[in-house]
C-alpha cells in the first residue's frame, strides 16, 4: 500500500558554523580482515577529499570510535545483539581511525559505546562551546550509527547534512533505504559537490577550533 508522504522532506539547508563529523571510519568497520569491517574504500575516498576541503576553510573535524574495556560492562545488551563488536577493544588496531582519513593531532576522537555520536558522550557540549550550528554527518553504517547521529543532532538543535557519497552500510538496500528516511524526517541528504560549494560560500569565516 502506498504511504502517504505529503508535508514530509523540507530542506532545512545549512547553517554559518559548521562541523563535520566522522563516524565510525575506524579500521575495525573499514578492514573486511575484521569481521565487523567491509569494503568503504569508495566512501573513504570521497570522505578524504571533503576533509581536505574542509581543513582548508578551518572547519572543526570530529572523529569518533567503539571502543569497550575489557570487561564489556558499558554496553552489556548492545553487546549481547552484536557480539562481534567485542573486538573493539581499548588501544587495539581495530579502533583507531583510518589512516587513509589523515586525521591531525587536533582532531579530536570522541570514544562511544552505543551508536549515536551523542549518546553518553561529551560531543554537544564540544559543539556548543563551538557556536557549531551544522553537522555534515559521514562516515559508517548508514543504517546504524549513521542515522542514530542524525536523529541526536536534529534533537539537540542542529541542522543535520549528511553528503551520499561519504557514508556507507554493509547492505545497500539499508542504505538507501535510511537516506529515504533521513532526507523525509531528519536531515537533508546531499551531494558532496553541494558540501564543497557551501564551504567556499563561508570562506573568510573564522571557526574556532
Amino acid at each position: 500500500m502506498q504511504k502517504n508522504y505529503d508535508g514530509f522532506a523540507e530542506v532545512v539547508g545549512f547553517g554559518e558554523r559548521p562541523a563535520i563529523i566522522v563516524v565510525d571510519f575506524i579500521n575495525g568497520f573499514t578492514d573486511s580482515a575484521c569481521k565487523l569491517g567491509s569494503n568503504y574504500d569508495e566512501e573513504i575516498a570521497q570522505t578524504s577529499s571533503l576533509l581536505e576541503k574542509a581543513r582548508e576553510h578551518n572547519i572543526p573535524i570530529i572523529f569518533t570510535t567503539v571502543e569497550y574495556g575489557d570487561a564489556f560492562e558499558e554496553a552489556k545488551y548492545f553487546l549481547q545483539k552484536i557480539p562481534a563488536l567485542q573486538v573493539l577493544t581499548e588501544n587495539s588496531h581495530w579502533v583507531q581511525v583510518d589512516k587513509r582519513l589523515q586525521r591531525r593531532q587536533h582532531e579530536l576522537v570522541i570514544k562511544k559505546k552505543f551508536a549515536s555520536a551523542f549518546f553518553g558522550t561529551n560531543l554537544n557540549s564540544i559543539l556548543t562551546t563551538k557556536k557549531v550550528d551544522t553537522l555534515i554527518i559521514v562516515g559508517c553504517t548508514t543504517s546504524g550509527c549513521i542515522r542514530a547521529t542524525v536523529v541526536d543532532a536534529l534533537q539537540y538543535g542542529y541542522r543535520a547534512v549528511v553528503p551520499e557519497q561519504c557514508v556507507g552500510d554493509r547492505s545497500l538496500e539499508q542504505h538507501q533505504a535510511n537516506l529515504f528516511d533521513i532526507q523525509n524526517k531528519y536531515g537533508d541528504i546531499v551531494s558532496k559537490d553541494t558540501v564543497l560549494h557551501y564551504f567556499n560560500q563561508i570562506k573568510g569565516v573564522q571557526l574556532d577550533v
